[in-house]
């Protein structure tokens, strides 16, 4: 996938997925309230794509409901360690390809585990999509089928 970039990527890896995926153009939003409405969207709806780094210096993505914000015990447990911690944004390019706010497990230059929060099962989500001006339009079952994600309640709410 190295020849590709950006949402390319993302449609690339989705389509050897099997997953059908909808592509939006989106301005500039303030902040994630302002997106989720100038995409249509509840903030629920709008998952956040967290690259997280654990303490063996290993990578993975918390995919994060829009009202929620993530529980590091919660995950902690999940994951079973006792570091997490963001990384710093070129750390984040580093291990993933893409720039903070287009994040997304698609198409990540490394296929990190995925761990989600349960409550975007069920729902038809919106996130980043590789790029800057896009959002990614998915299925949030048959994408977590298809990342082999662990489900669990990783957040709390805002």
């Amino acid at each position: 996938m190295s020849s590709v970039v950006g949402r390319e990527r993302v449609v690339v890896d989705a389509a050897a997925r099997g997953l059908d995926i909808e592509l939006r153009r989106r301005p500039e939003a303030d902040d994630l309230p302002h997106a989720a409405r100038l995409l249509g969207v509840e903030p629920r709806e709008l998952v956040k794509s967290l690259v997280v780094r654990r303490h063996d210096g290993e990578y993975l993505f918390a995919l994060v409901p829009g009202d929620r914000r993530i529980s590091w015990p919660k995950l902690r447990a999940v994951v079973g360690v006792n570091k997490l911690r963001l990384p710093e944004p070129h750390l984040a390019l580093e291990a993933t390809g893409y720039e903070r706010g287009t994040i997304t497990p698609l198409g990540s230059t490394t296929a990190w585990p995925v761990y989600a929060d349960a409550g975007i099962v069920g729902r038809r989500i919106a996130m980043g999509a590789g790029e800057h001006g896009y959002s990614l339009f998915v299925d949030a079952d048959a994408l977590l089928e298809s990342l082999g994600a662990t489900v669990a309640e990783i957040t709390d709410p805002l």
